[in-house]
């Protein structure tokens, strides 16, 4: 299981739930409510236990791809149940597409995390930005891959915008046709450690997959003539072991990305958090606070205004999806008040059920 990322300590950790019968397990793969699972005797297929779902308060409390699980194996090699989630070291997660304020966990225990954009079209740094917020508080290792770099003109000008924005997280040029950043890829794979390529559609994830894995795994879709776009191919969520070592997870390119509970916005704005320790209140959001370090350094033209703007537009996004999520669970509460609660079943009530 070392391979998998399996250590000592989470062996410790798993020692009650080993006790109890369970094996441990990683969930590789997702579809129709049905887990792939690796474990020490090989793969299994598996369902999550009724009491899981029950306990669960929400579907992220659920198992994801890159999850370790307890598993109780079916002895008669039927489907397996997952019992248990283990707590998770990292995340990336997002709102959900769609109304409703709820959480979606892409993946799970990722070490590093390639957000991959394609050169195919403009770099948007403001997307980089994003997706640098989410990453960094998930606790993941962020890396930002700029494909496709035989396609354009001037990549390491491309490079160098990308680089202004990306504060401390390296920046690669990768192109797969033509062999370029591919090293520098492999140099970041190791035993055990788990890598996660997420980003748009039609980037050139999968590709990268195929390569860092050394054989086509994944489909690869067929780039459009009128606009060399490619199509999006992953469709689901996967994790890929590497002959080589290291582990992959390819995703499926993310049409929209929304925050959620991504705490400090700032953690992915390395200069506006260098100056805000000169602003004259400590809680200063760099809005419309006097005396605010961040503002006179935009004025001055040492903070980028379109970057700054990015900021404040990602800061009103996560309070405005607080006062959602608090509104939803307050309904949520006064829906479950409504709801007339089951008293305990009394004895004549349990002889008249097994008469039935």
């Amino acid at each position: 299981m070392a391979e998998l990322g399996w250590s000592a300590a989470r062996q410790s950790a798993f020692a009650p739930l080993a006790a109890s019968g369970l094996v441990p397990g990683r969930v590789v793969l997702e579809h129709n409510h049905v887990f792939r699972v690796w474990t020490t005797g090989g793969e299994v297929l598996a369902e999550v236990a009724g009491t899981l779902k029950h306990r669960a308060s929400a579907r992220h409390e659920l198992p994801v791809v890159g999850d370790w699980v307890g598993v109780r194996l079916d002895p008669a090699g039927a489907r397996s149940q997952i019992r248990e989630v283990l707590p998770r070291q990292t995340r990336f997660s997002r709102k959900a597409a769609g109304r409703d304020t709820v959480e979606q966990v892409v993946a799970a225990n990722i070490d590093t995390l390639f957000i991959v954009f394609g050169l195919d079209s403009p770099v948007n740094t403001r997307a980089i930005e994003r997706y640098l917020v989410v990453g960094r508080h998930g606790g993941t290792d962020p890396v930002i891959l700029l494909n496709k770099a035989d396609l354009a003109t001037r990549p390491e000008a491309v490079r160098a915008e990308a680089a202004a924005v990306a504060g401390s997280a390296p920046v690669l040029l990768v192109s797969t046709k033509g062999g370029v950043g591919l090293t520098e890829l492999e140099g970041r794979m190791e035993r055990g450690r788990t890598v996660a390529l997420i980003g748009p559609s039609g980037v050139g994830k999968s590709s990268i997959v195929n390569e860092l894995v050394g054989r086509d795994m994944l489909a690869i879709g067929a780039v459009r003539e009128w606009d060399q776009r490619g199509r999006h191919t992953s469709v689901h969520r996967q994790l890929v072991v590497r002959d080589a070592g290291g582990l992959v997870i390819d995703t499926p390119g993310m049409r929209e990305l929304q925050l959620w509970d991504v705490g400090n916005v700032g953690e992915a704005f390395d200069d506006i958090a260098a100056l805000a320790s000169a602003c004259r209140f400590r809680d200063c959001r760099h809005d419309t606070e006097p005396d605010c370090a961040v503002k006179m350094a935009v004025d001055a033209g040492g903070v980028d205004r379109a970057r700054y703007a990015s900021y404040l537009k990602l800061q009103h996004e996560q309070a405005d999806l607080a006062r959602k999520r608090e509104a939803r669970e307050l309904n949520d509460a006064r829906r479950q008040a409504r709801t007339p609660q089951k008293g305990p079943r009394t004895p004549d009530k349990e002889r008249t059920r097994e008469r039935r």
